[in-house]
C-alpha cells in the first residue's frame, strides 16, 4: 500500500477579501514553481484539514488549500448568529475560488476533493474549464435533491431508529416533510439552546450513516464552533438545492470534455450511492471512473492509494 507524503507546513498563507465582509483563508504548500493544485473540502462547511496536503508531491506540486465561506479559518464564522448566510452561496464559492486563482497568478490548475467538494469543484469546472488542467474526485456527488433526499430521509430504512431521532429533532416535521429545511431554520432561532441541540442531532445522524464504516464520530467529535457552522452551512445550503438546477452538473458534463479526470468511490458508500459517480462518468468524455469494492464515503487504503496514484500521474514530471 502505498503511504501519503510526509507532513509539511505552508510556505505563505493569508485572508482573501471575497466582498461582504467575508475573508478568505487560503495556504500554499509544497514547491512554488510545482505544479499548481487547489484541494477543494467537504461539508459544506467542513473546513480543509492539514492531512489533505500529504496527498501531494511536495516536489512536483504548489497545493493550494483554503476555508470555504464561513467555515474553518475564515471569517466571519458561521458559528456566530451574527453572521449573515445570505453572503454564503454556491455561486459566491465559485467566485471565491476564481478570485483566488486570479490572486495567486495561477493560469490552471489541477482540482482535488471530495463529497461536498466533488460538487463545488463540478461546478467550478463547469464555469471556467479553459482554468482546469485536470480534475481527482474521492466520493462523487453532484448535490442533487434527490441526492439531498436521499442523504437525510432515504437511507433511513437502514437506520430506522437513528433516522427517527432525526426526525424528532425538528418537532412538527412530517415524515415526508422538508427535515433539512426545518434544520436550517432550527439553526438560525434565537436561542443558543435550540441551536446546540440542533447541532448535536444533525452530527449524530451524519454519523449514523457512517457507522458501518468507523466506530469514531467524524461529526459528533468536532469542536462546538466547528460542529455549530458545519451544520448550519450544510443545512442551508441543502434546503436550497445548493442553488444548483436540478441534475445541472451531470447534464452540463460534456462542457468538460478534454479535462482529464479520475472519479473514485466506494461501492459500499452509504451517504452518496455510486450511481451519481457512474452517471457523471457516462456524461464526461474524459472521466476515468474507479470503483472501490471495500469501500464506503470515508473511503479505505484503496481509496487513499487510487488518489495518490492518480494525483502522480498528473504530476509534473520528476
Amino acid at each position: 500500500m502505498g503511504e501519503r507524503y510526509p507532513p509539511i507546513e505552508p510556505y505563505e498563507s493569508g485572508m482573501l477579501d471575497v466582498g461582504d465582509g467575508n475573508l478568505v483563508y487560503w495556504e500554499a504548500c509544497g514547491n512554488p514553481d510545482g505544479k499548481p493544485a487547489l484541494v477543494v473540502h467537504g461539508g459544506p462547511g467542513s473546513g480543509c484539514r492539514t492531512g489533505m496536503r500529504r496527498y501531494f508531491d511536495p516536489d512536483r506540486y504548489r497545493v493550494v488549500l483554503f476555508d470555504q465561506r464561513g467555515c474553518g479559518r475564515s471569517t466571519p464564522h458561521a458559528s456566530d448568529p451574527a453572521t449573515d448566510m445570505r453572503h454564503n452561496t454556491t455561486p459566491h464559492l465559485i467566485a471565491d475560488m476564481e478570485q483566488l486563482r486570479e490572486h495567486l497568478g495561477i493560469d490552471r490548475w489541477l482540482l482535488y476533493g471530495g463529497s461536498w467538494g466533488s460538487t463545488l469543484i463540478l461546478a467550478y469546472a463547469e464555469s471556467y474549464t479553459e482554468r482546469v488542467s485536470e480534475i481527482v474526485i474521492a466520493a462523487v456527488t453532484s448535490t442533487r435533491r434527490s441526492e439531498i433526499d436521499w442523504l437525510y430521509r432515504g437511507v433511513g430504512r437502514f437506520f430506522p431508529e437513528q433516522w427517527e431521532r432525526f426526525l424528532a429533532g425538528a418537532p412538527g416535521t412530517p415524515r415526508d416533510g422538508d427535515i433539512v429545511a426545518a434544520y436550517a431554520r432550527l439553526m438560525e432561532h434565537p436561542d443558543a439552546a435550540v441551536r446546540e441541540k440542533a447541532t448535536a442531532d444533525w452530527c449524530a445522524w451524519e454519523d449514523a450513516v457512517l457507522s458501518g464504516e468507523t466506530t469514531s464520530k467524524p461529526y459528533g467529535d468536532r469542536p462546538p464552533a466547528a460542529r455549530l457552522a458545519f451544520v448550519r452551512i450544510c443545512s442551508h445550503y441543502f434546503a436550497h438545492g445548493a442553488w444548483l438546477e436540478e441534475g445541472v452538473l451531470i447534464r452540463e458534463a460534456g462542457r468538460l470534455a478534454g479535462v482529464p479526470g479520475v472519479l473514485i468511490h466506494g461501492r459500499l458508500d452509504m451517504s452518496g450511492p455510486l450511481e451519481t459517480a457512474w452517471e457523471l462518468n457516462r456524461a464526461w468524455p474524459d472521466a476515468e471512473l474507479i470503483v472501490v469494492e471495500d469501500a464506503g464515503h470515508i473511503g479505505s487504503e484503496t481509496t487513499r492509494d487510487h488518489v495518490l496514484r492518480a494525483l502522480d500521474r498528473f504530476a509534473v514530471p520528476a
